[in-house]
């Protein structure tokens, strides 16, 4: 028996947690900066893109991990 936290599906979903953590950690810094130094709405819309896409992975990490343990339940 592994230790609980251990495995590689544990490491992968600590993994999704930091990216979700530190990706609205992120954008919050980076909208004070940006309401603090007076940033473009351009600028602004690239990093809100920029954080979607980062939540967009760890939809798409959390997904592929759902998958990988329902293949090894033996679920369809």
């Amino acid at each position: 028996m592994t230790e609980h936290g251990k495995t590689d599906q544990a490491k992968a979903g600590q993994r999704v947690a930091l990216i979700v953590a530190g990706t609205g950690a992120l954008y919050v810094l980076v909208n004070l900066i940006a309401a603090e130094y007076g940033w473009s709405n351009r600028t602004r819309a690239f990093f809100d893109l920029a954080a979607l896409a980062s939540f967009g992975f760890a939809l798409w990490q959390t997904f592929r991990l759902w998958r990988a343990r329902q293949d090894e339940k033996g679920g369809k």
